[in-house]
């Protein structure tokens, strides 16, 4: 029972936090962080990414324009490129890693321990990931409701709100912590009788195969 809850748990965590890293490069790139609609003109709409800044028109279609300075960039925003880089670098470290360490894999079948190691690094490689995307766009989040409250700006000006790449980010920071969590404490279990428990192992995965392939028509 043992087993087959730890084949679970390694199976569930390793499709999350593929499924966040997917949405952490989404978030990375899409310009949608920020979205603005003119009032003098409803048809018009401009949204602001971490690369450009885009305008779309109901009869124009879209335009974007990347920024031309990195430097010229607020804080928020030249810090967030470097974090979202190192979540993607390291959720996809974190994949490879903790995917050498399933227990489905027949790679290293009589080494346990290690195994349960590249599990653990795998699962705090993922988790520091799902960090490195929350903080971002946590902090656009707050800066777009500190400026959206600005008193100081006069009411006729417009204002940024919340694009849709900000839910999608959440989603993958929130994914990849619970992936990269289910990981670690697969890693951090104690070993089955001292041994490699392939035998017992292998029903399970199966199991675990048979219902994540499509059935044939």
């Amino acid at each position: 029972m043992a087993l087959a809850c730890s084949a679970v748990a390694q199976w569930a965590g390793i499709s999350l936090s593929l499924l966040g890293w997917v949405l952490s490069c989404l978030t990375n790139y899409l310009p949608q962080w920020k979205n603005r609609n003119l009032e003098l003109n409803e048809m018009e709409i401009w949204t602001q990414g971490l690369w450009q800044t885009c305008v779309v028109q109901e009869e124009g279609g879209r335009q974007c324009k990347a920024f031309d300075s990195f430097l010229a960039l607020p804080a928020e925003l030249r810090i967030s490129r470097v974090l979202m880089f190192l979540s993607d670098g390291l959720g996809l470290l974190g994949l490879l890693v903790s995917g050498l360490g399933l227990d489905c894999l027949r790679l290293a079948a009589g080494q346990q321990a290690r195994k349960k190691r590249l599990l653990a690094w795998g699962g705090g490689l993922l988790w520091t990931a799902g960090l490195a995307v929350l903080v971002p766009v946590s902090w656009v989040a707050h800066s777009t409701v500190r400026e959206f409250w600005d008193e100081t700006l006069p009411a006729i000006v417009p204002r940024w709100e919340f694009g849709e790449a900000l839910f999608l980010g959440w989603s993958a920071g929130f994914l990849l912590l619970l992936g990269g969590c289910l990981l670690g404490c697969s890693g951090r279990a104690p070993l089955a009788s001292g041994r490699y428990a392939a035998p017992e192992m292998q029903p399970h995965c199966q199991r675990l195969q048979m219902k994540s392939t499509p059935p044939r028509l």
